[in-house]
């Protein structure tokens, strides 16, 4: 290791050593999710099938304009 390394790793040591206190400083989780056998709640229809629907009109539509040329 030369001189210019060391001093990098000199000036990079407090740095490292200050992110890792606040990743000690943070707290338990607690619960934070669902429990096994909860339902949970998640939105997926209304996104989830418009995506579906514009796929579908975007296949469809590519598979006219290979019919036609």
């Amino acid at each position: 290791m030369n001189l210019r390394s060391f001093r990098i790793f000199l000036a990079l040591l407090p740095l490292v050593a200050l992110l890792s206190l606040t990743a000690a400083a943070q707290g338990n989780p607690g619960s934070g999710g669902p429990q096994p056998g909860q339902p949970t709640a998640v939105p997926i229809d209304g996104g989830a099938s418009l995506l579906l629907a514009a796929g579908a009109a975007y296949g469809l539509r590519h598979l006219r304009q290979r019919r036609r040329a």
